[in-house]
């Protein structure tokens, strides 16, 4: 797969965030379920009059139903013509266009090589929960987990540095054929603010399908005294899915920023993305 621009196009980036209460996740469905992808793609054909010409957007990180974005990233081959004709003016009428769930606040020509989702070196998500005895403030419903038992976040962050490094997260992973289930996780750790909100910072180069929210259930079992802090480094050893680790609900959940290398090393990026990793001393077949 080339990175390469077709002649006559123009790649552009977008820098966008949303609400995911009322989206069926970033990718489109045949379903006709409304979506994030599906939005802007409408949105785009309309502001630039392209009728049934549908340019499709490619984005750094597919996010589940539910799930919001605040620092999302997505890229778009446009016609020059129409990139010349309509760059000015694209944003505010995005703007008018697009719902109020879902914002475009960025677009300009991206560097030779850039690819939102392989160039990207990682993606930091924040999951946000309250153990308040009283519940979510209403006002953070749809951003806030409330978990029903005290946490002791010291014993959480215990765990949680057992975790960083890379792995193969098989044992936290929705298993997909054919796709690798080894990652670098390179942060992982929690915070109480003033408030009382719990915020844990998860960074890794890539994610595999609802590893964010496994991990996220693992620690609150250990936060909340049903297991030792030793007990995630052990289910991750393990290699195989327990039946103890929850995947927690996705509304608290919300990708905060990707990352991308300087320009002169995206085509590095790019191609060492696609490649299928395997662990040191991992047998090749």
């Amino acid at each position: 797969m080339s990175d390469e621009v077709q002649p006559g196009f123009v790649r552009v980036r977008l820098d966008l965030s949303y609400d995911g209460t009322e989206f069926s996740g970033w990718a489109k469905q045949a379903s006709g379920r409304r979506t994030v992808q599906g939005e802007i793609e409408d949105a785009l054909r309309t502001v630039t009059r392209s009728r049934d010409t549908t340019y499709e957007l490619t984005v750094a990180g597919r996010t589940d139903a539910g799930v919001h974005a605040r620092g999302q990233v997505a890229h778009v081959d446009l016609p020059v013509e129409l990139w010349a004709e309509h760059e000015e003016k694209l944003l505010k009428r995005l703007a008018g266009r697009l719902s109020k769930d879902v914002r475009v606040w960025s677009l300009r020509e991206a560097p030779n090589g850039f690819n939102a989702r392989f160039s990207a070196i990682w993606r930091r998500y924040a999951y946000r929960v309250t153990d308040n005895p009283g519940g979510v403030d209403p006002l953070l419903r749809s951003h806030v987990l409330w978990h029903d038992w005290p946490l002791d976040v010291d014993a959480m962050n215990e765990a949680a540095e057992r975790l960083v490094g890379e792995h193969d997260f098989a044992a936290y992973c929705k298993k997909r054929e054919g796709a690798t289930t080894i990652r670098t996780l390179q942060e992982l750790s929690l915070v109480r603010g003033d408030d009382g909100v719990i915020t844990a910072t998860v960074r890794a180069d890539a994610f595999c399908h609802n590893m964010v929210r496994s991990l996220i259930g693992a620690l609150l079992f250990v936060g909340d005294g049903h297991r030792g802090p030793d007990w995630p480094g052990k289910v991750l050893a393990a290699g195989v899915r327990d039946s103890a680790v929850h995947v927690v609900r996705p509304h608290g959940l919300t990708l905060e920023e990707v990352g991308y290398p300087a320009d002169e090393l995206l085509a590095a990026r790019n191609k060492e993305a696609r490649n299928r990793r395997t662990l040191p001393g991992a047998g090749c077949c």
